[in-house]
């Protein structure tokens, strides 16, 4: 029976994928979706352009340790001029070429914290894709189990409906009263909703996931732009909570982006005592310039000019006292931040393995649930065939089978996306995390899971058979 449900299941997706293709419709598996996501998320996008204007910050910082060329001209002619024999034009042109000698470490401070801008755009890049990589995985997840869930529903509402039509043969016949038939009818009206309810769930699965891969659904589109393969599979990881405390306190990029922030101040800090030391500068060029008294020489003159230029800040008010209090006072909240930010992943890290142990639990539970609630049926079939139940027996085991089987997915998807949110908190891959049996599933036992999962996701045929 498993291996006809795997291999129904491998021929739903044959099709699904050939009717896909013929209708020129993306379909994505989970590794493709975040292959997408990554390249379309607009926040990913956004991240994207921040490295790159932190990479423009670090071209302007680096230009204090270059010489700089610049030219400058004036021409200027009085209309008039009372009593005085100077000439009415007054001219010059010139073209200068500077270089800092010091600066008290303010260019060297400019040039470390835009360093530390590109590491931190980076690591704020690096978080953003962590986060997109989680949300797709829970959000595909999420429309595996309501594709899932529509299933079952569908194959429920078509075995209420055809117990309906035979309650109504029998009726006609004689066999049973118009209770059962009554019955039979409430049954099939109570599981239309949850039908309904199960499509909404899926359309909205899809609007999610469409944004996050960035993509506008036209107007008028009656489906969804894109389709996915694959079916909702529990695959048991065993991660180590110490070693998965260790991982997230060395690699989490959130955290790198805090460390960077108490750098920037340090460096910043520098930057603005710079402004207490005297600025020397180098600089020559060429210069063209009017005399305007005749007394003195020619109109047109020319030559070089070399010299050094100094400035020093003795007194400004106490306005670089000032910026270095605030600065101070930036770092001692990035040491904040950062201590906030420590405790948030470890929280975060505690939270998702508590909801991965949580999630084996009720599929552990579930899944002997599932099997006690088809024993169940089947004792409410021989009992009612005996003439020892009544129908209702028999469509109470029913719903019974068709919800245990639901919520047993549910719990598949629990555990997936408790999976998911510990990958992030760690900044590792699932596999990486799984250290109880490495590379646990080959391609018989993932055959057998997808067995296991079709035959759990679908009530019976029939109420008269199992």
């Amino acid at each position: 029976m498993r291996l006809k449900f795997a291999a129904i299941s491998m021929l739903i997706a044959a099709a699904l994928q050939a009717s896909t293709r013929a209708l020129g419709i993306p379909a994505y598996t989970i590794e493709q979706a975040v292959a997408v996501a990554q390249e379309h998320n607009p926040e990913i996008l956004i991240a994207r352009k921040k490295v790159l204007a932190a990479r423009g910050g670090f071209i302007e910082a680096r230009s204090g340790f270059l010489p700089s060329l610049t030219s400058n001209g004036l021409y200027d002619k009085r209309q008039t001029q009372s009593e005085t024999s100077l000439r009415q034009e007054d001219y010059n042109a010139t073209v200068r070429l500077e270089q800092n000698l010091y600066t008290g470490g303010a260019v060297t401070s400019q040039v470390a914290i835009a360093q530390l801008n590109i590491h931190k755009a980076n690591y704020e890049l690096q978080e953003i894709v962590s986060r997109v990589t989680m949300d797709v995985r829970i959000a595909f997840n999420e429309l595996l189990l309501n594709r899932a869930k529509v299933r079952v529903r569908e194959d429920s509402v078509k075995v209420l409906d055809e117990e309906l039509k035979n309650q109504h043969e029998q009726l006609s016949a004689g066999i049973v009263s118009r209770l059962n038939v009554e019955r039979a009818e409430v049954a099939l009206a109570n599981e239309r909703p949850e039908l309904f309810n199960a499509q909404t769930e899926l359309k909205n699965s899809y609007l999610r996931l469409a944004e996050l891969f960035g993509t506008d659904l036209p107007s008028g589109a009656q489906g969804p732009p894109f389709e996915i393969f694959g079916e909702l599979q529990y695959r048991p990881n065993h991660a180590d909570p110490n070693d998965c405390l260790a991982r997230a306190d060395v690699n989490r990029p959130v955290i790198k982006a805090r460390q960077k922030d108490v750098e920037i101040e340090d460096r910043q800090y520098v930057l603005d005592r710079s402004a207490m030391r005297p600025h020397i500068r180098a600089f020559s060029g060429y210069e063209v310039y009017s005399e305007r008294d005749p007394d003195v020489g020619p109109e047109f003159n020319y030559g070089g000019v070399v010299g050094i230029n100094a400035t020093w800040n003795i007194f400004d008010g106490f306005a670089t006292k000032g910026r270095m209090q605030a600065t101070r006072a930036r770092r001692e909240a990035a040491v904040e931040a950062l201590a906030a930010t420590r405790r948030s992943v470890s929280s975060e890290v505690r939270s998702a393995f508590f909801d991965l142990q949580q999630a084996e639990r009720v599929l552990e539970t579930e899944t002997k649930n599932v099997q006690t609630a088809d024993e169940a049926l089947e004792v409410a079939k021989s009992n009612f065939g005996a003439g020892l139940g009544t129908q209702l027996d028999v469509l109470q085991a029913a719903s019974d089978v068709t919800r245990t089987r639901t919520t047993r997915l549910s719990a598949i998807y629990l555990h997936n996306v408790a999976l998911a949110r510990l990958a992030h908190a760690c900044a590792s891959s699932a596999e990486e995390l799984d250290f109880g049996s490495k590379k646990i599933q080959n391609a018989k036992s993932e055959n057998r899971n997808a067995a296991q999962v079709s035959d759990v996701a679908r009530p019976p045929e029939k109420l008269g058979q199992r």
